[in-house]
């Protein structure tokens, strides 16, 4: 009988242990970032001893990262990544100089050598962005003000590694003279910038030409080279893999090949996340914790709880909802997977001893492997007991609908819609992510179901394949545009009845084929102009009959000057000219009005 070969082996390890972990984890409700944890570290060196070469996993699992800050740069175009640029370079900032200030002078204090302070508190300082980014997607937190803030840290984070890195060389005792720092920093640059504009020149035509070939499994091969090519680069010239993938996602958040490559991608990243979480069990070396247990569990109390406190200040000068603050905090207190970089990084340059290296690693990974065992415990102990109002129990979309309309969002605006659908004796079924505000409307009797109309799995269970008619009346502008986009690549057939918050929304909407837009204010402020005109002493049908007249002319404007949408100067004259056609209108009547009350018709 022949042997099996070596990486057959290997991958029916991982398997095994990841299907047998993951559910026993997620059956004791412990998730599944802990199952893959204790998968890692049964079938690792310290346990089982089944696979003795952590780190070589650690280093392919790391593209598990890659991919996943891929995807997050798909969800953020250029404009959107530009307006974070303050919370990104402020609190960013702040959250990684105040927890490493703070972490190096309690070292220092305690007696550590001033460079084995300073590297390891910046060391320290960074989370994991693997970790924050899954739960964070799990609790549906993204779209929150807590979630925005949380990526923006992480985000400056990986950042943030590179100048670290770059450090570490300047600490430690040299080797050799490896080449003039300024021609690797130009390096650097250049790579990022021929990143960019080489992604904003040839990425379309390419995935263009690749769409063209009508082969969906070239598709996601060209998906998943672009993200491995654009990491190689990066890592060929010392930067973050993460970031450049991030860059390269950013480039292609707006190309119409955004949805295709987000479903090639995706259970690629899930596996390898899940490798990575193994690969990081595995790497706990035991030894070293075990040789220094005081040292190991003060380490790990200590800078858990000097980030926590950090971190919860910075929530509160960012005006976080206190009940978001204690998740936000938790997240952000633990260690990332970057330290195990700067730590290694930092033995190879004799910054401090390999014994130490493996001590603050370990440090570190026990923070990831802790970190959602407290989200646990916070969860079922601390928030039921101490939050003044608890979450309430919503009741979550698990079973397929048949209703013939959904309503994603229940808001002021959905509300409206909804209660003249069932007054008409319609069925429908309403999403909605804010569980407060399901619970203020289950005590008037509404069927609301909890959920994120953003997902393409709940949109199915909602009955999306087989309804008739899909209402998006989101408030937030990115939600309701990513339910459009959904709709139109998955459910065709759906009539799309939508919000639009502004004329920009409705642009947007209208590129996405969407017919049926109604601005949230335009008819309630044309109400409120019909007031004004009575009370100045218009008669009623006269006020009703200008207010319906602007908003045909309005409408009817707004759809005209859609086409040049991209055109400033052409929309201004476009609106100029339709506001001087409207008064000429008006005034036109005016003069019809007046004469013919002076022929004796009257009113």
């Amino acid at each position: 009988m022949s042997a099996v070969t070596p990486w057959l082996t290997g991958a029916l390890v991982f398997l095994g242990a990841a299907v047998l972990a993951v559910p026993l984890a997620k059956a004791l409700g412990l998730g599944a970032i802990i199952g893959y944890l204790a998968a890692g570290i049964l079938i690792g060196p310290f346990g089982l001893a089944l696979v003795d070469d952590p780190e070589t996993i650690l280093h392919f699992a790391e593209f598990g990262v890659v991919l996943m800050l891929f995807l997050v740069g798909l969800e953020l175009d250029p404009k959107r990544l530009w307006a974070l640029r303050r919370p990104i370079f402020g609190w960013g900032a702040a959250q990684v100089i105040g927890c490493a200030l703070v972490m190096c002078l309690a070292g220092w204090a305690l007696g550590a050598p001033w460079r084995l302070a300073l590297v390891a508190s910046l060391g320290l300082a960074l989370s994991s962005t693997a970790i924050a980014l899954q739960v964070m997607g799990e609790r549906n937190l993204m779209a929150t003000s807590s979630g925005q803030a949380g990526f923006a840290i992480l985000l400056f984070q990986d950042v943030a590694a590179i100048p670290i890195l770059a450090l570490i060389p300047l600490l430690g005792v040299p080797e050799a003279d490896d080449g003039n720092a300024w021609w690797e920093a130009a390096r650097a640059l250049g790579m990022v910038a021929a990143i960019v504009l080489g992604g904003r020149l040839l990425l379309r035509p390419l995935f263009r030409w690749i769409a063209r070939s009508n082969t969906p499994e070239i598709f996601t091969a060209a998906s998943l080279g672009l993200v491995a090519g654009i990491a190689a680069l990066m890592q060929a010239v010392g930067l973050s893999m993460a970031l450049g993938a991030f860059l390269g996602g950013v480039l292609l958040a707006e190309s119409e090949y955004k949805r295709e490559l987000e479903t090639d991608v995706e259970p690629f990243k899930g596996l390898l996340l899940g490798l990575f979480f193994i690969a990081v069990g595995m790497s706990v070396d035991f030894n070293a914790l075990l040789a220094h247990p005081a040292v190991v569990a003060g380490l790990l109390v200590g800078f858990l709880t000097i980030k926590a406190v950090v971190l919860w200040l910075l929530a509160r000068g960012m005006a976080l909802p206190w009940q978001e603050r204690p998740v936000f905090t938790l997240l952000l207190a633990q260690g990332g997977e970057f330290a195990f970089v700067v730590f290694q990084a930092a033995a190879g340059a004799r910054v401090f001893s390999p014994e130490t290296a493996s001590v603050l690693i370990g440090a570190v990974a026990l923070s990831m492997l802790v970190t959602p065992l407290l989200l646990v415990a916070f969860d079922r102990w601390v928030q039921p007991r101490f939050a003044s109002k608890a979450l309430p129990d919503v009741k979550e979309l698990d079973e397929p609908q048949d209703a013939p309309i959904i309503i994603a969002g229940f808001g002021r605006y959905g509300q409206i819609v909804g209660r003249l659908l069932y007054a008409n004796g319609l069925k429908a079924t309403v999403l909605e992510h804010d569980a407060e505000q399901i619970e203020f409307l289950r005590r008037f009797g509404f069927t609301v179901y909890y959920g994120d109309a953003t997902r393409l799995d709940l949109l199915r269970t909602a009955g999306a394949a087989h309804a008739k008619v899909l209402v998006i009346a989101i408030d937030d502008v990115e939600q309701s545009l990513k339910v459009a986009d959904l709709a139109k690549a998955h459910f065709p057939h759906l009539t799309v009845i939508a919000r639009a918050r502004n004329v920009q929304h409705w642009y947007s909407l209208r590129d996405r084929g969407v017919a049926h837009i109604e601005r949230e204010i335009l008819d309630a402020s044309l109400m409120s102009a019909r007031s004004v005109l009575e009370a100045m002493g218009w008669q009623p049908h006269h006020a009703r009959t200008l207010a319906m007249r602007f908003r045909r002319h309005n409408v009817e404007q707004i759809e005209a000057m859609w086409p040049h949408r991209k055109d400033q100067a052409r929309l201004v004259s476009m609106a100029r000219a339709g506001r001087q056609q409207l008064e000429e209108l008006f005034a036109q009547e005016r003069r019809e009005r007046e004469e013919r009350r002076r022929e004796g018709w009257g009113e």
